[in-house]
């Protein structure tokens, strides 16, 4: 028993001195990219989980080759039969609203979740892009804050550049919401505002989710412990500030967060929809800005929303 009880001490303290001497070990955590599931799903075939859908490559910096799903809208799936990835492309011409998805971490584009999502929008109306970031699926390359923000320009670019003035909005789940808003204040400081953009379940910053996450808090009474996290996060300049981000955008701004959410705190959602609406009232800018909640008796937790019979008709 003695044995065991130290055992368990020795594990419980060495956490602490492992995440000290090899800080890269909480990124990897955050990124959870090496899991890559579904198992045994050949993401170069995406016909055998998602129909109406061609799969193709972009090459968003030298040596970086990611992995993406164009799938289409209910309006071209009678034409879509043994097309070719040109086709596809062409078709984003066909003034059809465009979602670029942007998925959170752990799994590549084939989870079921983020399949089922897209099923959705696809009958709705919509294309939908679906990329497996840098060190995601079947994307070359190792994940970092910069190199997925990098992969999300890129896309976006590229889809403006074929869909030919048709409105193109980023979709951000989780960790992909970090994603979606550090792509959009590039765009806006660059260019112009994005078209439109829908967080779901979204973070203030991607450091609180962590010292706020149920392991971690089993160690937040161990003196220094939260400032070590925080310190290896800027380290490692991963950082996703979603509520410095939502302080500068003024694209039109849908929030779904459901009140449930055992990863992402509903609160968090609720102070980043605040964040919004001062920002439009400080810029002066009549952008629509909403949050939709769900109650948490639905059960939609963090990754279902999907199941939400009207979610299509919320934006």
């Amino acid at each position: 028993m003695k044995r065991a009880i130290l055992f368990l001490i020795t594990v419980y303290v060495s956490v602490p001195v492992i995440l000290y001497l090899f800080p890269w070990i909480l990124g990897q955590v955050i990124f959870a990219h090496l899991l890559r599931f579904p198992f045994f799903v050949d993401l170069s075939r995406p016909e055998d989980v998602l129909n109406h859908t061609c799969n193709f490559y972009l090459n968003t910096e030298e040596g970086i080759s990611v992995g993406v799903w164009h799938t289409l809208p209910a309006s071209q799936w009678e034409k879509s039969a043994r097309r070719s990835p040109e086709w596809y492309r062409e078709t984003l011409g066909d003034g059809t609203p465009v979602i670029i998805y942007l998925h959170g971490n752990i799994g590549t584009r084939a989870i079921n979740h983020r399949v089922q999502l897209v099923k959705i929008l696809s009958a709705a109306g919509y294309h939908v892009l679906s990329l497996d970031y840098r060190g995601f699926g079947d994307s070359t390359g190792d994940p970092s804050e910069a190199g997925l923000t990098n992969d999300a320009l890129y896309l976006y670019h590229w889809v403006k550049k074929h869909s030919k003035g048709s409105l193109v909005c980023l979709w951000g789940h989780s960790l992909g919401s970090g994603v979606a808003t550090n792509a959009a204040v590039k765009i806006q400081e660059q260019e112009s505002a994005v078209d439109a953009l829908i967080l779901e379940a979204p973070y203030t910053s991607i450091g609180e989710v962590v010292v706020n996450h149920r392991f971690t808090k089993m160690y937040r009474f161990l003196p220094g412990f939260e400032s070590l996290l925080w310190n290896i996060m800027k380290m490692t300049n991963i950082v996703f500030a979603n509520d410095k981000n939502l302080k500068s955008l003024i694209s039109p701004l849908l929030i779904l967060h459901s009140e449930d959410d055992n990863v992402v705190p509903y609160h968090m959602g609720l102070e980043l929809y605040e964040i919004s609406l001062q920002t439009r009232r400080k810029l002066n800018t009549d952008a629509h800005v909403e949050m939709i909640s769900y109650s948490a008796s639905l059960g939609f937790s963090h990754s279902s929303i999907y199941l939400d019979p009207n979610l299509s008709g919320n934006f």
